[in-house]
């Protein structure tokens, strides 16, 4: 499988990004999606992941409320809404796929992408 981020960019404080991850692989249906981020000097952490049928969610507390994950499997996609956006989401995002489906252990990531948010 191969991940490829996009939609990253400068965004002022309080508005809205959305980033993309395209999949390749026929298998991407099967598997559980997720979200990442890197700031400068701190370590990756998780920001929203989604199971295989898209039914079931997990976003963390930070961004909890202001972002959603969403995927569109006949597109091979996941989607990061991201509203509200704060200076603090300031990273790298990456994508990354568990070949299990749960969203626990991620074993294909994607290459990241930058959103940079001014206040």
């Amino acid at each position: 499988v191969q991940l490829q981020a996009s939609g990253g960019r400068f965004a002022q404080a309080g508005g809205y990004l959305r980033l993309s991850c395209a999949a390749s692989g026929r298998k991407f249906g099967n598997y559980a999606m997720g979200w990442f981020r890197q700031a400068p000097g701190k370590e990756r952490e998780f920001v929203a992941a989604i199971r295989w049928s898209g039914g079931s969610t997990f976003h963390a507390d930070s961004v909890k409320g202001r972002f959603t994950i969403a995927r569109d499997n006949a597109k091979n996609s996941v989607y990061l809404h991201m509203n509200s956006l704060k200076p603090g989401d300031t990273a790298v995002y990456y994508c990354a796929a568990d070949s299990a489906g749960v969203g626990r252990e991620y074993d294909y990531w994607g290459q990241g992408t930058q959103v940079t948010v001014s206040s």
